[in-house]
């Protein structure tokens, strides 16, 4: 085993709130590509954190997805929704600090803002502490990273994020306390994800730092968008993927990424991932959003 492959742990982390789509299926393939490029290992994490939002059976169906495309990851799947513990654990190791605060503002105030919370429940604590959410204080300091594709990074979080939830105020832990309590318990040293989740990033290292977890290296990748620049995903009714036709699927999932194209006689998804791995330049990708054309 190479240095490079006993430090890469990457992971792909879908939420059950429905089926795989191109747009998910190209993050998958560029995760699992930079991690087996270089001899690392790939790991599946189910964020399954958000009865609300989860839709029956899509866990199952994402899992069937990856398998018809030839993504077999690594070791035991994880599913958030057994690690609720974990996530209490961060946060008294928070709260012990004096870095968190209720706060009962409604949806209604919290519009009004603009998108950055005011420390109005910070300095008049709610009188009591049901149906409150909890807050992370965002202190005085710079959080500046660099992408692996989109550069230089830079946040001041009191001024450009805000105290911001971690846990919901119906007792759900928020995605950003989650994510990187689990990142941590599974080794994460690389993310390569969409870069609708850059602007989370500053906090997920923020609080990397507050509890003395190590902070993985990262890389967004553009998005897939339609004409109007709407992102390509489930919200926006974007059609599942076809799971009877994986090599046609994976070589759209490579052009998008600006990968060489297989040779045409090579057809089988396994086949297909084991060529582009040995071709994969995380470089070769594009930074700007992918325009994706409708389907006649």
């Amino acid at each position: 085993m190479t240095a490079a492959a006993a430090l890469y742990v990457g992971r792909f982390a879908p939420s059950p709130t429905g089926t795989l789509h191109l747009g998910s299926l190209i993050a998958a393939v560029a995760s699992y590509l930079d991690a087996k490029a270089v001899g690392g290992r790939w790991l599946l994490r189910i964020e399954d954190l958000d009865p609300p939002r989860e839709v029956a059976g899509s866990a199952e169906a994402i899992i069937a997805s990856l398998l018809a495309h030839g993504l077999h990851w690594d070791g035991e799947i994880l599913w958030q929704s057994e690690r609720t513990a974990c996530y209490e654990a961060a946060l008294a190791q928070l709260a012990g600090r004096g870095q968190v605060f209720h706060c009962n503002c409604s949806r209604a105030r919290l519009a009004e803002l603009g998108g950055r919370y005011d420390g109005h429940c910070r300095h008049r604590p709610p009188g009591a502490m049901d149906a409150c959410a909890i807050r992370l204080i965002a202190d005085d300091v710079t959080i500046a990273f660099e992408d692996a594709l989109q550069g230089p990074q830079r946040q001041r979080m009191n001024r450009d994020v805000g105290d911001f939830i971690i846990r919901r105020r119906d007792g759900i832990f928020a995605y950003q306390l989650a994510v990187v309590v689990d990142d941590a318990a599974q080794g994460i040293t690389h993310i390569v994800r969409g870069a609708d989740l850059l602007p989370s990033t500053a906090r997920q290292i923020y609080l990397q730092g507050l509890l003395q977890l190590p902070s993985p290296q990262y890389a967004h990748i553009p998005l897939l968008v339609n004409k109007l620049g709407q992102k390509l995903s489930k919200q926006n009714l974007a059609p599942p993927l076809d799971d009877r036709h994986p090599g046609g699927n994976l070589r759209a999932a490579l052009a998008f990424l600006g990968q060489p194209a297989p040779p045409s006689d090579i057809t089988q998804p396994g086949e297909l991932l084991s060529w582009a791995t040995q071709c994969w330049q995380l470089t070769a990708v594009p930074r700007s959003p992918l325009i994706i054309e409708p389907a006649p």
